[in-house]
């Protein structure tokens, strides 16, 4: 018989699942609309005549802003939370991708890819913050793993079968309509972000005492903001390797985001609903590799007791075997073939996505905002410089042929394949010296 002084222990509340879903669904639009570029760049340069090093100065300008506006976004971030500043990104970037479709000039273009640069920078900053606030640490990165690697790299995966297969090639649509179909609809998921989001636990009024317990994990509620001490992150050697690692990693990266569709359009000669989904499959692979690298994290710092070197090994590892793959993708004759090398070396190059947001919070502390825009701008000056090199190689190694009175361009992908090969294989040596657990946000 149930007595006058039995206790009733409160479940703890699932609002942390809602902020799950905005933070998921925010990092699928952001390689949505980015990635859109896989498929317009091409018809870009088709119509103004652009070789691939013009075509790779217009790629890079949306990482000059990208790049400018990640540190201050971090600070801002840290400071105020990512609730508004996320949102109206959201919706600011989402109006540059429908005036893609609207203007033609090359200035406007350029000018555009600045703006959309700038409005994309504070995203991951802003969703490192999420993860933080809203998780316990014990399942942080594999909940980092979903957010950034498995929703972002789906986000990207389907934007070349968004754009290219279905709205331009079963629906018929021209690519300038598709973006702005594709713009519309992430306005108002921006809109629902600034609706149903809140900077933390204690600001949401459906959050009961039970779960602001259970993502503290019993212990006290610390001060969710802070500023990063400057001349100590300065000092730190982790985070200036964790910066090299970086420029390497979203260096090379690069050729997923800006240059698949090329690849199968050019050297393999397919039609846009092929290009489509052979461009995805890559992606594919980086989703579910960043499930994969979440998981497999969180249980190896789980089962060895050391973090520092269950960051490190994840990251040196997926790399190394990435760059076997790339080497493999080099030597590849057939467009299936080449497809799935670059699927398996997209899944093991980003299962160390989640590492990156699991260091920047072991680094940064409450200033986590700030050590991952840190992070990404050094990766950003990757995404500058990348594209130029790349379309550097690419032009070194492409031969005119005059083919019945009239010059037929071919080029040769395996050096660039293999430059990105060399790029993943110093990424993974970096790693090896990050010290995940030299906190920037504390008196040691």
């Amino acid at each position: 018989m149930a007595t006058d002084n039995a206790v009733s222990v409160e479940a703890p509340s699932r609002v942390r699942w809602l902020m799950f879903c905005l933070a998921c669904g925010t990092s699928w639009f952001l390689y949505l609309h980015r990635y859109a570029w896989n498929i317009v760049l091409p018809k870009f340069q088709e119509a103004h005549g652009l070789n691939n090093t013009e075509g790779g100065f217009f790629t890079s300008l949306f990482y000059w802003t990208y790049a400018g506006g990640q540190i201050p976004s971090g600070v801002i971030i840290d400071l105020f939370g990512p609730h508004l500043f996320l949102g109206t990104s959201i919706v600011l970037w989402s109006i540059a991708l429908i005036g893609f479709g609207l203007i033609s000039s090359l200035y406007g273009i350029a000018g555009l890819r600045l703006v959309f640069g700038a409005a994309q920078a504070g995203c991951y900053p802003g969703l490192t913050k999420v993860t933080r606030v809203w998780f316990p640490l014990r399942t942080r990165t594999t909940v980092q793993g979903w957010v950034a690697t498995t929703f972002g790299r789906a986000g990207g995966a389907m934007s070349p079968i968004i754009l290219g297969t279905v709205l331009m090639g079963w629906c018929g649509l021209s690519w300038q309509a598709a973006l702005g179909l594709m713009g519309v609809v992430g306005v108002l998921f921006g809109v629902a972000f600034l609706c149903l989001y809140r900077n933390s636990p204690a600001d949401h009024p459906q959050v009961n005492d039970a779960e602001r317990e259970l993502i503290a994990e019993g212990g006290i509620v610390q001060s969710l903001r802070g500023t990063l001490p400057w001349s100590k992150a300065a000092r730190s050697r982790s985070l200036l390797c964790f910066m090299v690692q970086q420029f390497l990693d979203a260096g090379s990266d690069l050729v997923f985001a800006t240059l698949i569709g090329s690849y199968f359009l050019y050297r393999h000669n397919l039609d846009m609903k092929n290009v489509g989904w052979l461009s995805s499959l890559p992606l594919w692979g980086g989703a579910l590799g960043g499930i994969a690298g979440g998981w497999l994290n969180d249980r190896l710092i789980r089962t060895t007791g050391n973090r520092r070197w269950s960051r490190s090994g994840i990251g040196f590892v997926g790399k190394v075997i990435g760059c076997v793959m790339l080497y493999i993708v080099s030597e590849q004759e057939g467009a299936i073939a080449a497809s799935i090398a670059l699927m398996l070396a997209k899944f093991f190059s980003d299962w160390s996505q989640p590492t990156v947001w699991g260091t920047c919070t072991d680094l940064g502390g409450r200033c986590s905002a700030t050590v991952f825009s840190i992070i990404n701008t050094a990766g950003t000056i990757g995404g500058i410089v990348m594209p130029l090199v790349f379309g550097w190689v690419l032009d070194l190694n492409t031969t005119k042929t005059l083919v019945d009175g009239a010059y037929v361009k071919t080029m040769d992908w395996g050096p660039l394949f293999l430059l990105v090969a060399a790029m993943y294989l110093a990424s993974g040596i970096f790693w090896l010296l990050i010290d995940c657990t030299k906190s920037l946000d504390s008196d040691d």
